[in-house]
């Protein structure tokens, strides 16, 4: 519309998820003293409401309430209304999502919370339909209730909120208790791997009935107990219970099986019918699971799918600077000519939209087979939909298909009297037509804010994909991704990261005006991902930048009394909490990660202190980790690393060389959990040898590349032959 519409204050701002509600009725806020200062001179409650842009019901709420005009009115006159985007500042999400699960029993987004003006919370919820129902209450009702409780009972709202304030310290607070030794490795792995493998899924994989989520910080858990057990019953378990967990994931409809990628997850127990939206931290963090899937079983199936999410991010969630964007809406229009979205339009087909497509004859199938038919047998597509309505309460997948692998090609090579080689080229023709066809429907929103933290698990699966496929191109990738951080999401002057930057009107990086700082999890991931970047490139200007992040982590985030580090800074007066994550979730707690990057961190650096703060991490989280391990799986893993001791893998050969290569190579085909590659080049002047001392008294045997299997800086007896460091590799 051309009419100049209504906007506020958050029309200035830079984030997606804002910015689709800077033209509200609502005079919404963006978080930051000018809202604080507003409550406190009116002397008025704060609204504060925090979602994402690819939130399913914040749109919903938005819809209904936040467009509203008569509730707009209602909130305007009696609130300071405040909008986050939890992607940025998940400081302010955790603070107050922690108040909203301690006081309602459940939590999510939209999260709804209402605070004093000198923001402490005293009232919360999530989604609330705007008018009374039957069982709940409307969000116009609690909003007018709530501004009568201020003014009639104001001294009662605060001292009550002071309360609740204090009982969350006490509740939130993660510490070293007395004893300062991290808790016994053998039985928090044996506890973790009992606990996933009671909740495991035999026929379907993963670990809950429903809703099933891809929960890589599981697998990459089995994968661990797996190479420390090899032998046993136990260990062959683990092993099969991630990989058949993987296999049933990438055959099912969370699998997008035409444009690539993953969904979020999957509303059923069959991974069929999913929650549309594909989160760049999935992408990260499930190309280095299937990397690893393919490096332990060397079954190309693995392989495949790393290419498919790769091909995915390289397309459709990269900046041409080189940073990877945050995510890909569910909803979208199902046509140009509609006037409302729908969850899943993008992704869903009609059986008669694929009969139309794929019309051709298949010669040497039965009789009258045509390509359609082939295809939507193998795809599970059904004349009437194959969604059930169960799995769609608002019917918008009424009559419509969700792919789903159903039968092995085998079974539908014979179904049809195909020869089975022929149906891999006929199935690639179906998906690259509908592929086609998907391209003239509408897109669905992205969010082009790039994180560091979410770049940093994307840079990782990259670079460990680069390693097991050896494709140098996912490398180079992974090292653009790695210089555009550099360049956009790090302030050299201070040595600090920054949270976020945003594609700009003419494709632009842009900066917010106030930029805001990296969180724990920033430095984390990213440390992280310049580890795997460096194994993978060897290139030792990314090994110097990630040890000076890691002392800039300590300085700002460490806790010094209690143990772990922080999730945010001291330096932020309007956050109430600095919190600690103890939850492996969709993305690991960064004190997990952080763990076996202090491992890390110490073989490069000879700074045994991090080893020191590596265990002080784990005695902190000890309770947890002996109690229920299944809900900090990452750790649970680390606490393997770290009982295990890191062996440092030292080639020393000449990075241009056959045989070193050679060697690498082999390195890189074994997975081994607790191992550090470095590459020892004779560059006595170079980073490595001014960190390692030792470093200098290993040499080439014989003038070939040579390799040393070393433990806290003793090393093994040099070995020439790769068949011979396959053996040290593998005990």
């Amino acid at each position: 519309p051309s009419v100049p519409r209504h906007a506020n204050r958050l029309v200035n701002e830079k984030s997606p998820y804002l910015l689709q509600h800077a033209h509200n009725p609502v005079d919404w806020y963006p978080w930051g003293q000018e809202a604080f200062d507003k409550a406190k001179k009116e002397n008025k409650l704060i609204f504060l409401s925090v979602g994402y842009s690819t939130c399913h019901w914040c749109h919903v709420m938005e819809e209904e309430s936040f467009k509203n005009k008569e509730i707009g009115e209602i909130m305007n006159k009696n609130y300071v209304c405040i909008k986050v985007d939890r992607e940025e500042r998940p400081d302010v999400d955790k603070v107050y999502m922690t108040f909203v699960q301690a006081t309602s029993g459940g939590g999510g987004w939209p999260m709804s919370v209402w605070l004093t003006p000198d923001l402490k919370p005293f009232a919360g919820g999530t989604y609330f339909p705007p008018e009374d129902g039957v069982h709940r209450v409307g969000f116009r009702t609690v909003l007018l209730r709530i501004a009568e409780q201020w003014k009639e009972n104001k001294d009662a709202l605060l001292e009550n909120s002071q309360k609740i304030l204090e009982a969350l310290l006490h509740v939130s607070e993660v510490r070293v208790q007395g004893q300062e030794s991290p808790p016994p490795s053998k039985e928090v792995m044996a506890t973790c791997f009992q606990q996933l493998s009671n909740s495991y899924d035999e026929d379907y994989g993963g670990f809950s009935k429903s809703p099933k989520f891809p929960t890589p910080v599981n697998l990459n858990f089995l994968f661990t107990y797996w190479a420390l057990h090899r032998t046993t019953p136990e260990g062959a378990r683990a092993l099969q219970m991630a990989l058949h967990t993987l296999k049933m994931m990438a055959h099912g409809g969370i699998h997008d099986h035409i444009g690539q990628g993953f969904h979020r997850y999957s509303t059923d127990q069959h991974w069929h019918v999913p929650h549309f939206e594909k989160m760049l931290y999935d992408q990260g963090q499930l190309a280095a699971t299937y990397s690893r899937a393919f490096q332990i079983s060397g079954d190309k199936f693995f392989a495949n799918v790393v290419q498919d999410i790769l091909l995915y991010v390289s397309r459709d969630l990269s900046d041409q600077a080189g940073g990877f964007y945050s995510a890909e809406d569910a909803d979208s229009y199902p046509t140009t000519a509609s006037g409302e979205k729908r969850e899943g339009a993008f992704c869903v087909w009609a059986a008669e939209e694929i009969r139309a497509l794929l019309p051709d004859p298949v010669e040497g199938a039965t009789e009258g087979t045509t390509l359609g038919d082939i295809f939507m047998h193998h795809y599970g597509v059904k004349e009437t939909g194959n969604v059930s309505p169960m799995q769609d309460p608002h019917q918008e997948l009424k009559g419509k298909n969700v792919l789903i692998v159903r039968y092995s090609p085998e079974l539908t090579a014979a179904r049809f009297r195909l020869e089975p080689g022929r149906l891999d080229a006929l199935l690639q023709e179906g998906r690259r037509r509908l592929s086609a066809a998907r391209a003239q429907r509408p897109r669905p929103h992205l969010d082009t804010k790039m994180l560091a933290a979410w770049n940093g698990l994307m840079i990782s699966g990259f670079a460990q994909a680069g390693v097991a496929l050896g494709e140098q191109e996912y490398v180079s990738r992974a090292a653009r991704a790695a210089a555009f951080l550099r360049r956009h999401l790090f302030d050299p002057a201070s040595g600090r990261l920054l949270r976020s930057c945003y594609r700009g009107e003419d494709d632009s990086v842009e900066q917010s005006a106030v930029p805001i700082q990296g969180f724990l999890e920033d430095y984390v991931f990213v440390i992280q991902a310049l580890f795997d970047l460096y194994e993978a490139s060897l290139e030792q200007g990314w090994l110097e930048w990630a040890l000076q992040l890691q002392h800039m982590q300590d300085k700002l985030f460490w806790d010094p009394k209690g143990f772990a580090y922080f999730s945010s800074g001291a330096d932020d007066p309007s956050l109430l909490l600095r919190l600690k994550n103890d939850q492996d979730g969709a993305e690991p707690a960064a004190n997990s990660v952080t763990v076996t990057n202090l491992l890390r961190a110490a073989c490069y650096s000879g700074h045994m202190e991090w080893v020191e703060k590596a265990g002080q991490i784990l005695a902190a989280f000890s309770e947890r980790l002996q109690k229920i391990p299944i809900a900090l799986p990452e750790m649970a893993r680390a606490t393997a690393v770290f009982h295990h001791t890191l062996k440092q893998v030292v080639i020393c050969g000449d990075p241009k060389g056959e045989d070193t290569k050679e060697m690498l190579r082999c390195v890189h085909s074994v997975f081994s959990p607790n191992k550090v590659l470095m590459l020892a080049d004779g560059d006595s002047a170079g980073f490595l040898y001014r960190q390692l001392p030792f470093l200098a008294s290993l040499e080439r045997k014989d003038g070939k590349a040579t390799a040393y299997l070393c433990s806290n800086f003793a090393c093994s007896l040099p070995v020439t032959s790769p068949q011979e460091l396959r053996g040290m590799l593998c005990p």
